[in-house]
């Protein structure tokens, strides 16, 4: 069935009341709306816990797609109970771990501005963050850094806006991933923008984002790996560069 998610239009929601509507045979469970963010892009799915009427706490593990991208699985942790077809559950999303990712997730985007290279590959993680360019430049690390945090620091708005698969289909050029493309076959896509009428940047995405740059906080690249003789990886980071 399918489950409307309630993360699309509000990144900060972190608890929602829901429904149960199956439960699988390994175990996981679709709900009818959700506030848990499902794995996709790169950005790992949100875990958190259910809570009971009777306020037992089912821990959450993973959250997933199913076999299309408006089913959300949820898989308890092994040997946790599961819930019945009808529960009522409150949902309570891990939040410290997914406003790391929020944040995280948009330091990837601010990266993508500095290095405006077509993008091979990325992974959103809660520490560190990897982006794979094509590119065979060479670059400075710290200064990728010190153009981040000038970002970081002007307080850009970050923002979402809607357009329809058609439209995405006939702009193309707004897609800066090289390899994967943004999920379609929902009637819409979210584009997420940077910037004062989209003035920084602007780009397909389904993860989720903090509100503002600010919120990013100090971040830095730690490392930038050659991966094939045009393929750069860089590792971005919560914290000031180590000295």
């Amino acid at each position: 069935m399918t489950t409307i998610a309630l993360y699309r239009d509000d990144f900060y929601l972190s608890t929602a009341e829901a429904v149960v509507t199956a439960v699988h045979e390994d175990g996981a469970v679709e709900l009818d709306q959700t506030c848990f963010y499902a794995a996709s892009g790169g950005q790992p799915g949100d875990t958190g816990f259910f809570e009971r009427e009777d306020g037992i706490h089912i821990q959450l593990g993973e959250t997933r797609h199913g076999a299309t991208k408006d089913v959300i699985l949820h898989r308890p942790v092994d040997g946790e109970p599961l819930p019945a077809v009808g529960e009522k559950l409150v949902l309570h999303v891990d939040w410290p771990r997914r406003y790391k990712l929020m944040r995280m997730h948009t330091a990837c985007h601010l990266l993508s501005v500095v290095c405006p290279f077509p993008i091979t590959g990325a992974a959103v993680g809660e520490d560190e963050s990897r982006v794979d360019f094509d590119m065979s430049d060479t670059i400075d690390k710290d200064q990728v850094t010190s153009d981040l945090m000038k970002l970081v620091a002007e307080n850009h708005p970050v923002y979402l806006q809607w357009i329809t698969d058609e439209e995405l289909a006939a702009n193309p050029g707004i897609v800066k991933s090289k390899n994967v493309r943004p999920p379609v076959g929902l009637g819409r896509v979210s584009l997420v923008c940077i910037g004062e009428n989209s003035a920084v940047d602007s780009q397909p995405c389904g993860g989720t984002h903090v509100s503002e740059t600010q919120e990013v906080g100090a971040i830095h690249i730690a490392k930038i790996e050659k991966k094939g003789k045009e393929n750069r990886r860089f590792r971005i980071r919560f914290g000031a560069p180590e000295v």
